[in-house]
């Protein structure tokens, strides 16, 4: 076979996880951005470079952004082979890719491939993938039997999808994927959002790896998970999806919600700041009453201040809105929030879903029997 081979994304995807390696040659800033599942980033032209190249290219010419273009990529490929790959053997096996156009990857794929390695290049590059992306997303959602696990801010929802995945659970956590707990007060500390694009890619990643045959466990959100959109065709399945009502008592509430914003007992200035989102819905006086418990360390009854007059209203009206089988909501009562407790949550959950499989089977679900073929 002659290499470097070039594939085109869907040829490609059956096969990913036989190459050792999948290597984005675009810049640091696009890579950031987004980049096919497990790539590692080995430019061939930095941000710098990029726009250098791209700006003789416009006022120069071609042939001028070429020659220089040529020679700033054979340098950044021979410092990539001899600081990362000159110990891989004969048999490796790398993807490569860039933007779209193949110039980029195609130098290094060439280069490669003269070295002897059996070296495929993305047709189409990044910008293939994407569309596979936004083309699939939508037709992933009605494939899979969701379980929407719904309960007031602070019930641990986040903590029993954790449970639900450690015991082998299906699970699609989108305010983990989104690096953000869905709130007003839900930024991490030191830890920004991915782009859309990077947030559509890891939920495509997780999903294309499940069984559909099999519940997937997931949070109620509404739309936007702090400035990221869930895909439409998602919320529209999760929202008319079996609900699971995890409650939990409020002292209890406040205790969970204390141990997972911590960052904001220790910055008050912070908290303080995010508090002034809330002027709309509560008013100056308010929002003043409330700095004023946390410039005084009494963040248990801020907590629960801010839980009985924003969170809980905000959320049943939204729950029951939105959620159309909340209603006949599976509960599940909490009484502490010990990875114990969780556990025995998920335990019941788990029992209730395998016997709810087993009457489905036995009154000839079509899908049900299909699965086992």
């Amino acid at each position: 076979m002659k290499y470097p081979e070039v594939l085109s994304f869907n040829d490609l995807l059956p096969h990913l996880a036989q190459f050792d390696a999948i290597i984005d040659v675009r810049s640091p800033s696009e890579y950031a951005e987004d980049h096919l599942p497990g790539a590692i980033n080995c430019p061939v032209l930095d941000d710098e470079q990029r726009v250098r190249v791209g700006t003789i290219y416009k006022q120069v010419s071609s042939f001028e952004a070429k020659k220089i273009g040529a020679a700033l990529i054979a340098k950044n490929i021979a410092q990539h082979i001899e600081e990362r790959f000159l110990d891989k053997p004969r048999e490796w096996k790398p993807l490569i890719y860039c933007w779209r156009g193949g110039n980029r990857s195609g130098a290094m794929a060439l280069i490669l491939a003269k070295i002897g390695w059996p070296v495929a290049q993305l047709e189409g590059g990044y910008k293939n993938f994407r569309n596979h992306v936004n083309e699939v997303l939508p037709q992933f959602a009605p494939r899979f039997q969701w379980r929407v696990i719904c309960g007031t801010t602070g019930s641990g929802k986040s903590r029993l999808l954790t449970s639900l995945a450690s015991q082998g659970a299906q699970v699609l956590d989108l305010e983990q994927l989104a690096a953000h707990r869905g709130s007003v007060l839900g930024d991490l500390p030191s830890q920004p959002q991915p782009s859309q694009k990077k947030f559509e890619s890891s939920i495509w990643q997780t999903l294309r790896n499940f069984d559909s045959t099999l519940p997937v466990y997931v949070e109620a959100e509404s739309k936007k998970v702090g400035k990221l959109r869930v895909p439409e065709a998602i919320m529209e399945e999760m929202r008319k999806s079996p609900c699971i009502n995890l409650r939990l008592p409020t002292e209890q509430r406040v205790e969970l919600l204390m141990d997972d914003y911590a960052h904001f007992i220790e910055d008050t200035d912070n908290l303080n700041r995010q508090l002034d989102f809330l002027h709309v819905l509560h008013g100056k006086e308010k929002i003043k009453d409330w700095k004023q418990l946390a410039d005084k360390g009494q963040i248990g009854e801020l907590v629960r201040e801010l839980l009985e007059k924003h969170y809980d209203p905000a959320y049943l009206r939204s729950i029951n809105r939105n959620f159309l089988q909340s209603e006949n909501a599976l509960l599940i009562d909490q009484t502490g929030i010990s990875h114990e407790d969780f556990l025995q949550s998920t335990k019941v959950i788990l029992q209730s879903d395998l016997a709810l499989a087993k009457n489905t089977a036995g009154m000839g679900n079509p899908t049900s029997a299909a699965s086992k073929t």
